[in-house]
């Protein structure tokens, strides 16, 4: 099964407390695109950029079976750019500076092979071109995910065109500052069982960076940790390559029952925990099967234990 993934591909300049990289490969087109190809082929990107991104880098996904029909290059223009600085705990960052470029008046065209795709996921970007996508599609997708951040949800410009992608999506991928801006609560569980009861999704996760990831579906919850890591490098692109290899898995599995999204969401902490350990997609480029199924295990493992209740 196909995945299509809408989203930007970008240059980053990253300053975290364990180093400093002052141009690289970003946007949440690439890791998703390097953490979902590795379960699911094709993977289709809807996306754009300037005639300064290098071709190698889409050669080498294409490589692992991206579709870049849909990218759309804009001749002597420039690619999307971010610059920001971590704190310590990698948690909190300062944005330095955005340069939209391209991304300003991206108008997403997709091609007809896209328009029929069963698994949707809507990367971090304005509503306004979330919904443009949606309405592109010939068929209802069999699963929809988005993901979005607090500016669009806090804007009152925005908010109307969210409020309306989100009746449209089947899951909704936030993390807990979002869930609570959008539950309007303290409480992430009284969070999630607004959005699932009043804004449309079926299926709510909440992610919880270093302590794990959240999965809301009526009155059924699952709750998956964090890996606990030696070393963390850089968080940039974790919940990219979150919701890349939870979709991936899903769409190659072709199962959207929740069990399954259960299973989903460990492939996607797996996916998130590679991200970390090098500065942007690095380290999901050299990832193969059998180090993603070592590190699946370590998380199978994690949480595995035998309990025999005492009469």
């Amino acid at each position: 099964m196909s995945l299509l993934a809408v989203g930007t591909i970008a240059f980053d300049a990253i300053e975290t407390p364990f180093g400093k990289v002052d141009k690289i490969i970003g946007g949440s087109a690439n890791y998703i695109a390097w953490s979902a190809g590795h379960f699911c082929k094709p993977v289709q990107i809807s996306a754009v950029v300037g005639d300064d991104y290098p071709q190698s880098e889409v050669e080498q996904l294409k490589h692992l079976g991206v579709d870049f029909s849909g990218l759309q290059v804009k001749e002597g223009q420039k690619s999307f750019f971010w610059s920001g600085k971590y704190d310590m705990n990698l948690n909190d960052r300062t944005t330095a500076q955005t340069d939209l470029n391209v991304l300003a008046d991206f108008d997403p065209i997709l091609p007809p092979q896209y328009r029929s795709t069963d698994y949707v996921l809507l990367g971090n970007l304005t509503p306004e071109v979330q919904l443009r996508v949606l309405n592109q599609m010939e068929k209802r997708p069999k699963l929809i995910a988005m993901d979005t951040m607090n500016y669009w949800i806090e804007n009152d410009a925005y908010k109307p065109g969210l409020l309306e992608v989100l009746k449209r999506v089947d899951i909704l991928i936030i993390n807990e500052e979002e869930a609570r801006m959008l539950g309007q609560d303290y409480s992430i569980v009284k969070c999630a069982k607004h959005i699932l009861h009043t804004m449309g999704p079926t299926f709510v996760i909440v992610k919880k960076g270093e302590h794990g990831a959240l999965l809301f579906h009526k009155k059924a919850a699952y709750f998956a940790p964090a890996l606990p890591l030696e070393e963390v490098f850089d968080p940039t692109g974790a919940g990219d390559s979150f919701a890349g290899g939870f979709m991936g898995y899903i769409a190659c599995t072709n199962d959207i029952s929740f069990e399954n999204l259960k299973r989903g969401v460990i492939y996607g902490s797996a996916m998130a925990s590679f991200c970390v350990e090098k500065f942007g997609p690095q380290r999901l480029k050299e990832l193969d099967m059998q180090q993603i199924d070592r590190r699946i295990q370590e998380f199978v493992d994690l949480v595995q234990v035998d309990i025999v209740l005492q009469d």
